[in-house]
């Protein structure tokens, strides 16, 4: 436990789990799909969706999802600003089933080259978040720690091949899970790292046989874009 678990994060009200856990998800969900997202699709579910336009969650999530961080004084006006960058959204409602996280939504996001992913999250209080689906297959991460997943096909060898790799780059692994769609299917690696998986290894990997696709969470800050440098030297402007 650290004093952010005690006393929640530096955010922007009203809920940390309504409003900072949102901003989390949209801002992890973006690293996840690795690639400019041209249009997203918000299905809320549960509190989410009951209670969620009060406490700012849609606009929470949109914000997440153009890269703002969760103490960002834009997060408010975030539709107008998604406008302005022309960033495409659309919101409404789902059933994720009875045992899905009151505090959940499901992402389904677009890029370019026909790219698409689907997400499920839930915030679970405090700022803190979980990935709980990935694509249709079952996950369980927090997004806190450099995250591998590795699609692959269910047959023997992969989950070797892959420890193998980050043995020789000394990656240590906090975390490892197993899933498959069923026997001879689909099936999932999620590998929580205490350190970056280098690009160049995870682009080699993505090319063995076997191997659908390499998903990767770093935790190495992104790039500022235009918008946000300029924002940023506005308001430092404005505190000297």
């Amino acid at each position: 436990m650290n004093l952010s678990d005690i006393i929640g994060p530096v955010m922007v009200g009203p809920s940390s789990s309504h409003t900072a856990g949102a901003v989390k998800i949209g801002t992890v969900s973006r690293k996840l799909f690795g690639e400019k997202i041209t249009k997203a699709e918000i299905l809320f579910h549960g509190s989410f969706l009951s209670t969620g336009k009060g406490h700012g969650t849609d606009r929470a999530i949109v914000a997440g999802l153009m890269g703002l961080s969760v103490d960002d004084d834009r997060i408010p006006d975030s539709f107008q600003e998604a406008e302005k960058r022309g960033f495409d959204f659309t919101l409404s409602g789902t059933d994720l089933g009875e045992n899905a996280h009151p505090n959940s939504v499901k992402l389904i996001l677009h890029g370019e080259n026909d790219k698409k992913m689907e997400i499920v999250a839930a915030s679970v209080g405090g700022g803190r978040i979980n990935i709980v689906e990935l694509d249709g297959i079952s996950a369980n991460f927090s997004g806190d720690m450099a995250t591998l997943i590795v699609h692959n096909m269910d047959t023997p060898g992969h989950v070797a091949k892959v420890t193998g790799l980050l043995h020789v780059l000394s990656i240590n692994i906090a975390t490892m899970q197993l899933y498959r769609s069923k026997r001879g299917g689909d099936a999932v690696m999620v590998i929580e790292c205490d350190s970056e998986v280098p690009e160049a290894h995870r682009k080699w990997l993505a090319e063995q046989d076997g191997i659908i696709r390499v998903t990767y969470l770093s935790q190495i800050p992104e790039e500022l874009s235009p918008e946000d440098l300029a924002h940023q030297y506005r308001e430092k402007k404005v505190e000297d």
